[in-house]
């Protein structure tokens, strides 16, 4: 099995909105904003093939969907779909992708799965022979989403998904389409049911799997959120994300499971560590993936 880092469109928000809990002064010295206060954000997606056979793209970034006045407000940076050229440029088309594994359906993570806005052109699938995963609870929270977090969603996606005949809804750690080989994990913090994947790893100790790499979403967007106390301003419990985000990241030290970062532009993957005060960061930062085997 080989694994791609693909690129989407790319976004710039507000960096205090990205920081919430930290003041300025300490957040540009992770992300540099510009005169309005922005900083660049990546919308990366992971491509897995094979995996239990097919062809797996973990989420699909922000895409392309937006009318040109959401697209400026929203800061997305480029017109056209990135993610189709992204995918070209490793060999594969939509049609190509046999499963899409989705953290969660707000429009930053699930957008890409629709083709380009165009004037009277109703919102349109990319992706025709996927079959499409999401967390059960997250999907019920997509149909009816809080005032909290409504704005997030895409509402004639879920339609759009159930459609097909092809979507399935995960509430337990495995899926029916990957079976044993991708591994979910959930969070509440940031929005109810956000489902990690990790593609578990070749290596067993002790009845656990060790190796592997988990798509971290926005429980931890990029690196500076690997550091526990930082949050996002968009995090629906602040509190509860950091007590995840530590157990999470104590976990996948331990069994040696690389994270994948979506928003950071810099990095695709890195390794856990953690130093003799307790501090987790990362150390062997990749800045893409290129066919690059699971335990290299």
């Amino acid at each position: 099995m080989k694994l791609w880092s693909i690129l989407g469109n790319s976004q710039k928000l507000d960096g205090g909105a990205m920081f919430g809990n930290a003041p300025r002064a300490m957040w540009a010295r992770w992300a540099s904003p510009d005169d309005e206060n922005r900083i660049d954000l990546a919308c990366r997606a992971l491509l897995a093939s094979p995996l239990n056979g097919k062809t797996v793209l973990f989420e699909t970034g922000i895409g392309a969907f937006f009318e040109p006045k959401l697209r400026e407000r929203y800061g997305v940076v480029e017109d056209r779909h990135v993610l189709v050229d992204s995918l070209a440029a490793a060999g594969f088309k939509p049609a190509d992708v046999d499963v899409v594994v989705l953290s969660h359906l707000h429009f930053d993570h699930a957008g890409g799965l629709l083709a380009p806005w165009s004037e009277g052109q109703s919102p349109a699938l990319l992706f025709p022979n996927a079959t499409y995963i999401v967390g059960r609870r997250h999907y019920e929270r997509a149909l009816e989403p809080h005032a909290r977090d409504r704005a997030s969603f895409i509402p004639e996606l879920p339609a759009l998904l159930e459609a097909t005949g092809r979507l399935e809804l995960v509430d337990g750690e495995y899926s029916n389409a990957l079976g044993d080989t991708v591994r979910f994990h959930y969070s509440d913090g940031h929005t109810p049911g956000l489902m990690l994947a990790e593609i578990v790893g070749p290596d067993r100790v002790d009845g656990e799997t060790h190796g592997g790499v988990v798509f971290c979403a926005d429980l931890i967007p990029g690196r500076p959120w690997v550091h526990v106390p930082i949050t996002m301003g968009y995090d629906r419990n602040a509190e509860l994300l950091i007590d995840e985000k530590k157990a999470f990241l104590a976990d996948k030290l331990r069994r040696n499971v690389h994270l994948f970062f979506t928003h950071d532009p810099q990095c695709a993957l890195a390794q856990v560590v953690r130093d003799e005060k307790g501090k987790f960061g990362t150390a062997h930062d990749v800045p893409a993936l290129h066919a690059r085997a699971l335990a290299a």
